[in-house]
C-alpha cells in the first residue's frame, strides 16, 4: 500500500498526496514514513489493543481523544493532537470518527464492540468480494468474520471488487440480500458510505455469485 504525505490546503484542509484536488500544492504537515507509523499505531489502539496502551474503550468503540494522544506520544514523541487530527481528516477511506473529545475506528475491529449507535443499513443489496474456491464454501456455510469482529460488506460492486483484488487476481463477488436479512432480524449497520457490518450472513441471504 502506497502511503502518501499529508499536506494542508488553505481552502480545502488536510489532504494526502502532492496536490490538493484543487491543484494547490499545500504545506507539508507529515511525511509518508511518519504517516504510516502513526496510522499503524492509532489503528492498532482503536481496533485491536487499547488495553495494552492503557486506553479505556466503551462498548461502541469510543475512547477519549486526549487518552489516545497521550498513548501515542509515549511511543512517538514527535506526535501531537494536531498530527493525529490531520491523519483522521485526510483519510479518504473514512477509517476514523472524531466527535468532540472522543474518537473511534469506524470498522476493522478484532476486539468485540457492539456499535449499537451505528445506523441500520438502508441498502437492498450488499456485496462481498472473495476468491472462487472460498465463494463456493461460503454459499454452504454463510459469510462469517475472519480475524475481525464483524463481516465487512461493500455497498457497491466496484468497492467489493477493490477489496477482493487485494487477495486474488480472479475475484468472485457474492451478492447479499440485505433487505430480507434485516427484515428477518439480521443486524446490519453502516460503518460509512462504502462499508456495512454484520455479525454474520447466513447462506440463504446470498443471492448469487458474480464472476468478474
Amino acid at each position: 500500500m502506497n502511503v502518501e504525505d499529508i499536506r494542508l490546503c488553505p481552502v480545502h484542509g488536510y489532504y494526502r498526496g502532492e496536490k490538493c484536488s484543487c491543484g494547490y500544492e499545500g504545506e507539508l504537515i507529515l511525511e509518508s514514513q511518519k504517516v504510516e507509523k502513526l496510522g499503524r499505531l492509532v489503528s492498532g489502539i482503536l481496533r485491536h489493543f487499547p488495553d495494552r496502551f492503557g486506553v479505556k474503550m466503551d462498548e461502541n468503540g469510543w475512547v477519549s481523544f486526549n487518552d489516545l494522544v497521550r498513548a501515542v506520544k509515549r511511543r512517538y514523541r514527535w506526535a501531537n493532537q494536531w498530527l493525529i487530527k490531520a491523519m483522521v481528516y485526510s483519510d479518504a477511506k473514512g477509517r476514523y470518527e472524531l466527535r468532540g473529545d472522543r474518537i473511534r475506528a469506524r470498522y476493522g475491529h478484532s476486539i468485540k464492540v457492539k456499535l449499537s449507535d451505528y445506523p441500520l443499513c438502508d441498502k437492498e443489496v450488499l456485496y462481498y468480494g472473495t476468491g472462487e474456491e472460498e465463494a463456493h464454501r461460503l454459499l454452504d456455510i454463510g459469510i462469517k468474520p475472519v480475524n475481525q469482529a464483524y463481516v465487512h460488506l461493500s455497498t457497491t460492486l466496484e468497492k467489493s471488487e477493490e477489496v477482493a483484488r487485494l487477495r486474488t487476481d480472479e475475484p468472485i463477488i457474492l451478492e447479499v440480500d440485505a433487505k430480507s436479512a434485516l427484515k428477518n432480524g439480521i443486524r446490519i449497520v453502516m460503518a460509512n458510505e462504502h462499508i456495512a457490518l454484520a455479525e454474520e450472513i447466513p447462506p440463504k441471504y446470498i443471492l448469487r455469485m458474480i464472476k468478474l
